[in-house]
């Protein structure tokens, strides 16, 4: 089964490529059309940030990325008219592999 990737169109890219940072010291950035098609690709489809496919390079850069931009107040949040709207949520919620029912299983239907 092929992955369905999602790449930002030159369009898309046109109205996000001036908001990015200008100009920042330190190590020399990726891609950065591709980070953001990767962000763009785990937000759209609910997958986890070690599931983004390889295309759109190290999951570790994608999240970083993504997690900075977020602390700083400047996350792809759909304002910018690009995708619409966005909701992006943060927080996850762990359950136990038994919580889908008490000792000896689900109940039955009454």
């Amino acid at each position: 089964m092929k992955r369905q990737l999602t790449w930002l169109s030159d369009t898309e890219w046109a109205r996000v490529e001036p908001l990015l940072p200008k100009g920042r010291k330190g190590a020399h950035r990726v891609d950065d059309r591709r980070v953001i098609s990767g962000i763009v690709h785990v937000l759209k489809s609910g997958a986890r940030w070690r599931d983004c496919p390889a295309e759109y390079g190290p999951y570790t850069t994608i999240y970083n990325r993504f997690n900075r931009w977020s602390r700083k107040g400047e996350a792809l949040t759909g304002h910018s008219g690009v995708w619409g709207t966005v909701a992006i949520d943060l927080t996850h919620i762990k359950a136990h592999r038994a919580a889908g029912g008490a000792k000896g299983g689900l109940s039955p239907k009454l």
